[in-house]
């Protein structure tokens, strides 16, 4: 679904997003922009959930009896 927006935005930020990425359009930029903020929040989502605290023991116990092993 798409949308028509008017928003006030920072050219400059806008300019250097474009530069860094390659892309050339302001709208490919933002759209750009917007999944990369939706794939870096939502890996911090899963992380926080990964290290809630359901995993109990010692990382580097269970790395040092895998090297015991070979």
């Amino acid at each position: 679904m798409l949308a028509r927006t008017n928003v006030i935005i920072d050219t400059d930020l806008l300019d250097e997003a474009g530069r860094l990425t390659g892309i050339k359009t302001k709208k490919d930029v933002i759209v750009c922009a917007l999944q990369e903020l939706i794939k870096q929040r939502s890996r911090k989502r899963l992380l926080a959930i990964r290290h809630a605290g359901l995993w109990q023991g010692d990382l580097n116990e269970l790395r040092a009896s895998r090297h015991d092993l070979a």
